[in-house]
């Protein structure tokens, strides 16, 4: 088997072509392999360099790192640089960020993400663009999945609302607005995800991959799928506790806006039994995030029937205006650097929050013809 590497860009990321599959290896555990500007920036110049390189077959992007696939974005850097003022720093990231995942959306050869661990925000947007390359999401038995930005003022962007508003009823809906966590049933059951592996099956499923002769990308995928179906568990969806509690799901989170959300959920409560227990946990995870938040995150959703060059364009707008006139400042302080987990939302309550103030942070800040993301295309 021939190793070969790409040039260093970052101390974060090792890229290297065995057997004629580029991998991709994570490798800063300490912040659950969060993206860096720097990590970005790797992962997007080694997929460049393999794009047109006949020796690369097809792309796997993993960590060795038990705990974590992806904890999503450098999320404490981008505070410490608006503490500082420096917006394009911002802006910057984002951009970056964004054309990545639209290049792993867009790519040519399969992309496969070996999702272990927590995989949310960034994560998402480096691994569900699998999908559309004939490529694959694996899901493992320690996958911990989510798009939990409601939590500290922002909303699911990496393009993420493009998948959440195809998975099926209200699903993407609730995932949005609660940024609950799912493991592997659920997310076979949203469509978030493809095939399942044991954690303890990946190792050998990774000397397959650097041994096994292959011709063409579709045969790596076939021998994974191969793989997973050899395993003698696997989780099944129909069990999944998002299949069970989906017809809750999408009998409040069907309606147009969260006041309405609550306001059903609130009548749920007021009976008896499994269902208005259900209806308290949620009404609780609603009143903890932010009401701006959860109003925008909801439309997002609604939005993302469009292309995902339109979803990213958009989500780079949303940042600007979530971070200088929303909450994602406050919330990053409240549950990330302070950790007092009392923020100060702009609005109080969810009842509070407007059509007009929902429309107001979609506003670009950009015209079109000037916008950073304005070559991107499907």
């Amino acid at each position: 088997m021939s190793i070969s590497a790409s040039p260093a860009v970052s101390d974060e990321v090792a890229t290297y072509i065995a057997n004629r599959i580029g991998f991709i290896e994570l490798e800063r555990p300490k912040a659950l392999n969060a993206l860096s500007s720097g990590m970005i920036r790797a992962i997007h110049a080694a997929l460049d360099q393999w794009r047109d390189n006949p020796d690369v077959l097809a792309v796997v992007v993993r960590s060795p790192h038990p705990r974590a696939f992806c904890a999503g974005g450098d999320i404490r850097f981008l505070y410490e640089s608006a503490q500082r003022g420096e917006h394009d720093t911002r802006d910057v990231f984002f951009t970056g960020e964004y054309r990545l995942n639209h290049a792993i959306f867009t790519y040519p050869k399969p992309y496969i993400a070996l999702m272990n661990g927590v995989v949310m925000g960034g994560g998402m947007g480096i691994s569900q663009g699998a999908h559309r390359t004939g490529g694959l999401r694996v899901v493992t038995g320690s996958t911990k999945m989510a798009m939990p930005e409601t939590r500290i003022g922002l909303f699911p962007d990496v393009g993420a609302s493009w998948f959440l508003a195809r998975t099926p009823g209200a699903i993407g809906r609730y995932l949005a607005v609660t940024g609950e966590t799912i493991g592997a049933a659920d997310a076979l059951y949203a469509g978030l995800a493809d095939v399942y592996f044991d954690d303890a099956a990946l190792p050998a499923l990774l000397d397959t991959l650097r041994s096994e002769p292959f011709e063409r990308g579709a045969d790596v995928v076939a021998c994974i799928e191969r793989a997973a179906l050899a395993q003698h568990v696997v989780p099944a969806p129909e069990a999944s506790s998002l299949a069970g509690a989906r017809v809750l799901i999408d009998r409040h989170f069907a309606l147009p806006d969260v006041a309405r959300i609550l306001a059903s959920l609130e009548q749920e409560r007021a009976h008896e039994g499994e269902a208005a227990e259900w209806a308290e946990q949620m009404i609780g995870v609603l009143r903890e995030r932010s009401p701006l938040s959860m109003a925008v995150s909801l439309e997002v959703v609604t939005r993302g029937e469009g292309s995902m060059a339109d979803v990213l364009r958009r989500d780079l707008d949303l940042t600007r205006s979530s971070f200088l006139v929303g909450d994602t400042l406050e919330g990053i302080r409240a549950r990330i650097i302070d950790k007092d987990n009392a923020p100060r939302w702009r609005f109080a309550r969810i009842e509070d929050v407007s059509a007009a103030d929902v429309e107001k942070m979609f506003e670009s800040p950009w015209l079109a013809d000037e916008h950073p993301l304005r070559d991107l295309r499907g």
